[in-house]
């Protein structure tokens, strides 16, 4: 595929999975009311970083390699 192809391609990619992520629920109508809710910690905002992090340096490591 072309660059600019695979952009438009992550593009609405990414524009479907934000626009369709709000539609996601914890919890369902099926749980009771005495259920214990469970707080989402910093450990997963750690591993979203570093994920991004990882991507943004195969990114420039893939640009690099393709100027020499």
């Amino acid at each position: 595929m072309k660059k600019q192809t695979k952009n438009i391609l992550y593009g609405f990619i990414l524009a479907f999975v934000t626009i369709f992520s709000f539609e996601v629920f914890a919890q369902g109508p099926g749980f009771e009311e005495d259920v214990e809710d469970t707080p989402v910690d910093g450990g997963v905002t750690l591993v979203l970083a570093a994920a991004a992090a990882y991507g943004v340096k195969k990114i420039n490591d893939k640009r690099k390699k393709q100027e020499k």
